[in-house]
């Protein structure tokens, strides 16, 4: 491992492959994990595990203080050509070792792959870890004033970083006062999640529920259940108020 101006870089031993069009654009057992932002890593690909053929300069360039000067490629993959979907550092690059490496923007490429499962939204940060534990502990959940949630059977999430999360099962749960909602995130870790708005005391809250109806293998456990912005709503555990969480989601 080795930070650079606050940046991080290790090494991986996954087998990381990235789609574009129906064809393999890059795949790799030698990909470096960098920290561009803090939250998670972003893959980079030896050249020699890209199909560099597939890539044609572009005149865009991004200047980073902690990484140098970013020079930008067109990628094309079957019918598809992506603009400045791909970039590597090269001569300033502030990072030893990383010259000529090159990395993909993640939501221009059609396919991810971390071995052979599909992965979502960005790389896995191997410093994240998902907790989900049964409890017995009594989850009261209050919404402009009214009761919408009342479980002693919450599965409670742990998840690096970020506030703890109590996922309820909906026959605790007033439904009939949930409203399903066009939205859905993905998560890396738990899956793709629907949400709901709930309507209390004549007031609609979009967007304060959600959950995976068929989330990834190590998110199992919460299938099917559902849980609340606890930034958001009121939550009493064992009929103590707890003090709403300050996070991204506030």
């Amino acid at each position: 491992m080795s930070t650079t101006s606050r940046v991080r870089v290790e090494g991986g031993s996954k087998r990381v492959r990235v789609y574009l069009g129906g064809e393999s654009i890059a795949d790799s057992t030698n990909v470096k994990l960098v920290w561009e932002k803090p939250y998670y890593p972003v893959y980079y690909f030896p050249a020699d595990d890209v199909r560099t053929e597939l890539l044609t300069a572009s005149d865009h360039t991004e200047r980073s203080p902690n990484l140098g000067t970013a020079d930008f490629f067109n990628v094309k993959g079957g019918d598809a050509v992506v603009e400045n979907s791909a970039y590597q550092y090269s001569v300033d690059c502030e990072i030893d070792g990383l010259e000529g490496w090159v990395a993909f923007v993640w939501d221009k490429m059609d396919a991810w792959f971390e071995e052979d499962e599909e992965v979502f939204v960005h790389a896995r940060n191997p410093y994240t870890r998902v907790d989900i534990l049964p409890s017995s502990r009594h989850v009261e959940v209050v919404v402009n004033g009214v009761t919408v949630a009342d479980s002693h059977q919450p599965r409670v999430l742990l998840e690096t970083g970020l506030p703890t999360r109590y996922y309820l099962p909906k026959t605790d749960v007033r439904m009939d006062m949930l409203t399903s909602t066009e939205t859905v995130t993905r998560c890396p870790y738990k899956g793709t999640a629907q949400y709901w708005s709930v309507t209390a005391d004549g007031e609609t809250f979009d967007d304060i529920v959600w959950g995976y109806k068929t989330p990834v293998e190590e998110s199992m456990r919460i299938a099917g259940l559902v849980s609340f912005y606890n930034e958001k709503v009121d939550f009493y555990i064992d009929g103590v108020l707890e003090r709403r969480p300050e996070s991204i989601f506030s």
